[in-house]
């Protein structure tokens, strides 16, 4: 692969105090860890920007100083803390090797323009660096409450035999409490009910929606469009509320129905918005031309026009799904106790008794969306392939 800009070895000035600063955020991590942040800073500064002149300087081979540094650093993990101490000591000997390396040899310019400056170049990757630390901060919760989730004692952290991966540690007991509890089965069984019947009516009155203020003919159309996506931008907490009294009016409080009824509002928004954006690409002819052959609006609808929206409409049904399925604020005012779902039992469980099933329940939820999304993604790329876009 070619270079876009020609790549040469920079000055020690440059690169030893890049490596050295990345070595004081790494330095942070683990000072915080073990109750002094600032000293690990400096320590982090010192050990990252000398190894970077060690590597390059004296070692020069950057195969043999990266596998030695990996070693290394992973040795001295293991001896500082066990077993996720070298995971986490190779890790870094291996991105400080990779990293003093790349910065010496330039090679930080070969994907990118050779006209851009030095300030140009440092928001390039500056940009990525904490778009990935935002990353880590969002996806971090859930990578510790998985592990967790199989831990043997009724616990919320890592006991000993955990960090040090003592089979012993490990255990499904919070799955099998999960499966076999009255309780957290008729929890299940309540969201099972209730967020399909909130999907169907979410994607019915969406998907419509959507159609109809598509048209450039609708009066107040942008307004109606702000009314209906209201339930995404007002606090959950006023909507819920509003519903609560609403509902004792009209006896829909405490129902099915009424938490299937607010499950759908909350629901309707995504739809909204994820057929409206399949919409944009959609060529009008082809429904004048099915009314030119004599069809009626609804074979046109479901036989030309349902087709080339479906994936809009499906992953707007998956999200209104996933709303549904994790929702509590409303149900809590909206529902009582013959409605209980899923996370209305894991608030309870939080409030009333701590209990690590809470944290296999999240487990299961988390690769349930996970799976939903997946399924997301595959749809929007199907969608910008029919309509002759390339997914990105």
């Amino acid at each position: 692969m070619v270079a876009l800009t020609p790549i040469s070895r920079k000055p020690v000035s440059f690169y030893v105090p890049v490596v050295a600063a990345a070595g004081a955020i790494a330095g942070l991590f683990v000072g915080t860890a073990n109750g002094s942040g600032f000293l690990g800073v400096i320590i982090g500064a010192i050990i990252a920007g000398a190894l970077a002149f060690v590597l390059t300087q004296i070692v020069k081979n950057e195969k043999l100083g990266r596998w030695a540094t990996t070693i290394i650093v992973a040795i001295i993990g293991y001896f500082a803390a066990g077993i996720p101490g070298l995971i986490i000591g190779a890790a870094f000997g291996w991105f400080f090797g990779w990293f003093s390396f790349w910065l010496y040899e330039g090679r930080y310019r070969a994907k990118v323009a050779p006209y851009l400056t030095p300030g140009q170049v440092l928001w390039h990757f500056a940009f990525r660096v904490i778009c990935g630390a935002i990353f880590v901060f969002l996806i971090t919760p859930i990578l510790v409450v998985m592990p967790l989730s199989f831990n043997a004692e009724n616990f919320f952290t890592f006991t000993p035999e955990m960090l040090s991966f003592d089979p012993a540690g490990y255990s499904l007991k919070h799955y099998r409490d999960f499966f076999n509890s009255s309780g957290w089965q008729d929890a299940v069984w309540n969201s099972i009910k209730i967020a399909p019947a909130a999907t169907f009516l979410s994607v019915s009155f969406g998907t419509l929606a959507a159609i109809g203020l598509s048209q450039q003919h609708v009066p107040f159309r942008r307004a109606i469009m702000a009314i209906l996506i209201s339930p995404m931008i007002v606090p959950l907490i006023i909507s819920a509320a509003g519903m609560y009294f609403f509902y004792s009016r009209v006896g829909l409080q405490g129902t099915y129905l009424g938490v299937v009824l607010a499950h759908a509002a909350l629901g309707i928004p995504f739809v909204i918005i994820t057929v409206t954006a399949t919409l944009v690409g959609f060529d009008r002819s082809l429904t004048r031309a099915a009314a030119n052959m004599g069809a009626n609006p609804v074979t046109t609808f479901f036989r030309v026009q349902m087709p080339l929206i479906l994936p809009g409409v499906i992953s707007g049904g998956l999200f209104a799904f996933i709303t549904s399925f994790d929702e509590v604020v409303v149900v809590l005012f909206v529902g009582s106790a013959g409605q209980k779902t899923l996370p209305w039992q894991m608030f309870t469980g939080l409030r009333e008794q701590i209990s690590p099933t809470i944290l296999a329940v999240a487990t299961i939820l988390v690769g349930i969306s996970i799976c939903l999304l997946t399924v997301v993604e595959l749809l929007r790329r199907r969608s910008e392939r029919l309509r002759g876009m390339s997914p990105t």
